[in-house]
């Protein structure tokens, strides 16, 4: 099994340097969180990494969507795992669904990965494990959630995803 990891920025992958102008923000989207957390679990699949945005979910534009699109279809990989800013997990999630081809999984995090008490490495390790069972389609995992994208709502009360279903 081979997975194709993409970056498109998010909280998962926030740092805050202090002493630096990030063009009006307190943080800045650095490397990957996912290749931080590969390194040191030493995965038993192949896997391919690109980063194709580093932004807060909310500075996402159909244009943005668009290249993450692109970077999907153009892949040789089946199986992608994108981590996201949990904001517009939803809409990327609506424009990579006609991808048919593809199991797409959306990940992220509601603390950035270089915190100590992140939630990065298990949404990260839920993701894989999804991808590698799920059939084709694409899916937001958080919080040790699966679900389908079209059946998501997240909470921005409690940071959580839901699903429409209740179940």
């Amino acid at each position: 099994m081979k997975i194709f990891f993409l970056q498109t920025g998010g909280t998962i992958d926030k740092s805050y340097p202090s002493g630096i102008d990030n063009h009006g923000y307190n943080f800045l989207i650095s490397t990957p969180a996912f290749e931080r957390i590969l390194e040191h679990v030493h995965p038993g699949f192949e896997f391919e990494t690109k980063t194709v945005l580093q932004k807060d979910s909310l500075d996402i534009t159909e244009n943005d969507r668009r290249l993450i699109y692109d970077a999907c279809q153009d892949s040789n990989c089946n199986k992608i795992v994108i981590t996201h800013g949990t904001d517009t997990m939803i809409q990327t999630g609506e424009l990579l669904n006609t991808l048919t081809n593809k199991t797409i999984v959306l990940t992220g995090a509601l603390k950035p990965e270089l915190f100590k008490d992140s939630d990065a490495d298990f949404n990260l390790g839920a993701a894989i494990g999804a991808v590698s069972a799920l059939e084709n389609g694409v899916y937001i995992v958080m919080g040790g959630r699966v679900l389908n994208w079209q059946d998501a709502i997240f909470d921005t009360d409690s940071g959580q995803f839901t699903s429409k279903t209740k179940n």
